[in-house]
């Protein structure tokens, strides 16, 4: 990709942004990846690619500490019980039940392992709520504990199903039995040691932060917090997206106590809120051009059926873990759970694992393109939907109410 290539993804998606900010029926985000899509076909764009090298080095460190800073502390603390369930007993289970369907289904269509089948799963378990939060809360503002979960649930579950996937694709290279012991240990491990690396970061750098008083230097400091942690986490074998998501927590938990840091959240929020359409107007654009070359696949049905079951799963395993627990069961309906099922929109992190997938099994192989389809599917349909599907929860609340 040229520096031309560059400009020109930032300028369509600054027309974008600017002239579709306000549609909630086609949010910013899908709108880049039909865009993305249609560009593909153009001689020019033809040979542009994203990489996983590109995702994890540049691109996912700043938008997981967005994402993290930007997080309600208020949100974490009434949530955090039930965010932190879901996106690891929940990641668990919905990689083993969805895993398990893949496999009966599959198997109708073409010969998949049971390994092959938990790997699929696991690339469709993080979830990108990017375009669709603000559409929750705009669209149910009673119902704001919905879009925190489901924000503060891809947070965690974006970490989480990283090292699930690690693990399972090493398991799929050796051919090898699923030992629930050692994947168990290994998940603990790698998740437990990337939330103490964002911890010490981040408390480290709240602390540096006074030694100027300069708001540039001050939101530079941010910047080391975002890719440090990230670089760091990753130098010691331990998860980097939970050292980065846990870094950005600690450092908002860290100046929230203290009311004379409110300067230096107007710096990071002027400074990081134009990164954030910045760098999701070039991955959603690359995403499309990317996808066209996937869109080709023979399986469309099975692609169909396992996006199908992605969603069925999720709300088998929302619905079971609130309603089973009394105070949840009080907080999120199983309406609820459908709508935090649905908003469980497959995104970049799962675009960035199945990069990495492809350069270990290359881009013929079809895990490959039968998970970049499913995500393809995910991401244009349930973002398209959750719109509609809010204002007709709502209306028929208003009704039954009245």
């Amino acid at each position: 990709m040229t520096e031309y290539h560059l400009l020109l993804l930032l300028i369509i998606g600054y027309l974008v942004f600017s002239m579709d900010k306000k549609q909630n029926y086609f949010p910013v985000p899908v709108v880049l990846v039909l865009l993305g899509v249609v560009l593909s076909v153009i001689p020019f764009f033809q040979g542009v690619i994203i990489t996983k090298e590109m995702l994890f080095t540049f691109f996912l460190p700043a938008l997981l500490f967005i994402s993290a800073y930007q997080f309600s502390m208020q949100a974490w603390q009434k949530n955090k019980l039930i965010i932190s369930s879901l996106s690891s007993i929940g990641l668990f289970l919905q990689v083993i039940i969805l895993g398990l369907f893949i496999y009966i289904i599959g198997n109708g269509f073409l010969s998949i392992s049971f390994i092959a089948a938990l790997l699929i799963a696991s690339l469709l378990t993080p979830t990108d709520p990017v375009s669709v939060v603000n559409i929750l809360k705009q669209a149910s503002s009673d119902k704001e504990d919905v879009a925190d979960i489901v924000e503060g649930e891809s947070m965690l579950n974006d970490g989480t199903s990283i090292v699930v996937f690690t693990v399972l694709l090493q398991m799929y290279g050796q051919q090898a039995s699923v030992h629930w012991l050692d994947f168990t240990q290994e998940f603990i491990l790698v998740s437990f040691g990337g939330v103490v690396v964002g911890i010490a970061f981040g408390w480290l750098m709240s602390k540096a932060v006074h030694f100027t008083h300069h708001r540039q230097y001050q939101v530079m400091l941010s910047i080391i917090v975002a890719y440090g942690s990230f670089y760091l986490g990753e130098a010691l074998h331990v998860s980097g997206v939970l050292a980065t998501v846990t870094a950005g927590m600690m450092l908002s938990y860290e100046f929230g106590k203290n009311i004379k840091e409110a300067h230096f959240r107007e710096s990071l929020d002027g400074f990081w809120g134009i990164v954030e359409p910045t760098l999701l107007s070039i991955i959603f654009l690359l995403i499309g051009i990317q996808a066209t070359e996937y869109l080709q696949f023979s399986e469309w049905t099975l692609a169909f059926f396992v996006f199908v079951c992605t969603l069925l799963v999720r709300f088998m395993v929302i619905t079971g873990m609130t309603q089973l627990h009394p105070a949840w069961r009080k907080m999120i309906t199983v309406k609820d759970s459908g709508v935090i099922a649905w908003a469980g929109i497959k995104g970049t992190m799962s675009v960035a694992l199945v990069l990495g997938l492809e350069a270990t099994l290359g881009a013929d192989h079809f895990i490959v393109s039968l998970t970049f389809v499913v995500i393809i599917l995910s991401f244009v349909v349930q973002s398209i939907g959750v719109y509609p599907i809010m204002k007709k929860l709502n209306s028929k609340g208003m009704s039954s109410s009245s």
